[in-house]
């Protein structure tokens, strides 16, 4: 049963079906080869169900945030000011490429917007400046990944709506681990371009003067972020409140900016309903398909399987990164999380491990597999952003910073306080 299903799931992808309808088809599947009983009968109400979840609205809501702010030329700006301050350490531009993507990462709550938004800006750059192309590219990629751990996180409110997860906690939690993560790839990108100077590109210089003046396009992101994440700790709103907030917010800065215009609103809104439509629709499927899968009894059959292993907790730990590692490979982030998680968080929870730890973990595990081939959705974004070469030259761009993820993953399970000590803190 458990191999059918991973067949049916590998087979309908490999010939071309959209992961949300490869899911439902997959359910639909299951149903009729192993129930005795009508399950597709229950695919309305579980639509119905899941997708009427309040905390669902700040999915569209932060999606919308980020659109406004893409499209207003805030970001834009906002990269201008990163390289006049930090283009002079070794590697230049490409340690811009990492802060630009972490100050946008804490206003989007999107990995493939990051990426796809900085892409568009640093891309040109890298040929202009003499960056070796490689390295530069896997720099936009790697920071794009920071999207979906640094809060807003789309995926965290996904990971918090499937285990019942204090979302402010999982906001908190991200967000020193996204911090100290955009630090780790900056060093990578300053050791290699200390080991190998042509790679560093050329020096970009700017006098205080510049830097001074340019030090304003970075205060609306920070603003838009202190004030909306800052609502949620505070208690003053919950994350879907926030994320409207959010949206007054970035509408409002577009507006003192001068770029607010219709035509912009339509083309952000019209963004906004097509990642929200994609993001939604594999939602709602995963759980019908979830729904299928324990009313066939694969889940218990799956936990039999694992307790007669008997594993150490560690062990346990052990099987589950090697697992998510192995399917990022082949299936799409948030795809993986919304059908694996409410299986496997329940063993992992039994075994003792922290959800708001393990939150995090998961979302470590799931920026893998957005810069592994072949379906890492940050290398095709920013392949598509360059528009022209092979994906082969981000792929081989993105591997230091792939090593660095990893390396990070392994310090986060060794010390668990990285990720713990914030929500600890202020609980």
């Amino acid at each position: 049963m458990i191999w059918t299903a991973f067949a049916l799931l590998v087979g309908f992808m490999a010939i071309g079906i959209p992961i949300a309808a490869a899911l439902l088809l997959l359910g639909v599947a299951l149903g009729e080869l192993y129930s005795p009983v009508p399950l597709v009968r229950a695919m309305g109400e579980i639509i119905w169900n899941t997708s009427t979840d309040p905390i669902l609205i700040a999915i569209p809501l932060f999606v919308l945030m980020g659109e406004i702010l893409i499209r207003s030329g805030i970001t834009e700006r906002m990269y201008h000011c990163m390289v006049q301050w930090i283009s002079w350490l070794p590697g230049g531009l490409m340690h811009s490429n990492i802060a630009a993507s972490a100050v946008f990462a804490a206003t989007c709550g999107s990995s493939v917007a990051t990426s796809a938004t900085i892409g568009t800006v640093a891309a040109p750059q890298a040929p202009r400046f003499k960056y070796n192309e490689r390295l530069f590219l896997g720099s936009i990629a790697a920071g794009g990944t920071l999207g979906i751990l640094i809060p807003p996180s789309i995926t965290l409110i996904v990971y918090g709506v499937l285990t019942d997860t204090s979302i402010p906690k999982l906001y908190l939690a991200g967000l020193l681990p996204g911090i100290l993560l955009a630090l780790a790839f900056m060093g990578a990108i300053a050791v290699l371009c200390s080991l190998v100077p042509s790679w560093r590109g050329l020096p970009i210089k700017a006098s205080w003067r510049e830097r001074q003046a340019a030090i304003v396009f970075l205060l609306p992101p920070i603003v838009l972020f202190t004030i909306v994440i800052g609502s949620i700790y505070a208690g003053w709103a919950t994350p879907t409140e926030s994320s409207a907030i959010g949206v007054v917010l970035a509408t409002l800065l577009a507006l003192f900016q001068g770029r607010l215009r219709l035509a912009m609103l339509l083309s952000a809104i019209e963004g906004t309903m097509r990642t929200s439509a994609m993001v939604l629709l594999i939602i709602v499927a995963a759980y019908f398909l979830n729904f299928v899968i324990a009313s066939i009894g694969l889940t218990g059959e799956i936990n039999k399987v694992i307790l007669r292993l008997d594993p150490s907790p560690y062990q346990l730990l052990f099987a589950v990164i090697v697992f998510y590692i192995i399917v990022g490979f082949f299936v799409e982030t948030l795809s993986i999380m919304v059908t694996t998680v409410p299986i496997i968080a329940p063993l992992v929870f039994q075994a003792g491990f922290d959800p708001v730890w393990f939150g995090v973990l998961m979302i470590l595990l799931a920026e893998t597999a957005l810069i592994t081939p072949p379906v890492g959705l940050n290398l095709f974004v920013v392949q598509g952003v360059r528009g022209r070469g092979s994906l082969n030259d981000v792929v081989i761009g993105v591997l230091p910073f792939l090593g660095v993820l990893l390396g990070f993953i392994l310090i986060v399970i060794v010390y668990p306080e990285i990720v713990l000590w914030l929500p600890e803190r202020l609980q």
